[in-house]
């Protein structure tokens, strides 16, 4: 077995984090970002949500009833809803894809 030393093990460091700021900036500029932009689609400052928290409108009565029904048909009992807050999220989205591709039989 090989060993490598301390030098060695410093320089593919050096490479990986080379190659992942590359990766970075391609990712960034095909999401249309600039580059060395932080890439996470999520990662939003708290007044930005809060921002949008305060823009966004109010839930509907109905809508608060159709919520609550299907916490009480999932947990089996009726619960005490405390606080709903609408979410966007690529991740969601992509999931939903995830899932409807994977339902599509591909033989």
């Amino acid at each position: 077995m090989e060993r490598t030393d301390t030098a060695d093990i410093h320089g593919i460091l050096d490479q990986i984090r080379a190659q992942l700021a590359d990766l970075t900036d391609r990712v960034a500029k095909l999401e249309g970002k600039t580059p060395g932009a932080e890439v996470r689609g999520t990662a939003r400052s708290r007044t930005e949500v809060e921002r949008q928290v305060q823009q966004a409108e109010p839930i509907s009565e109905e809508i608060l009833v159709a919520i609550s029904a299907a916490v009480a048909a999932f947990l089996g009992e009726g619960m005490h809803i405390r606080q709903i807050r609408l979410i966007s999220s690529p991740a969601w989205a992509q999931q939903g894809r995830v899932w409807i591709q994977a339902s599509h039989r591909l033989h």
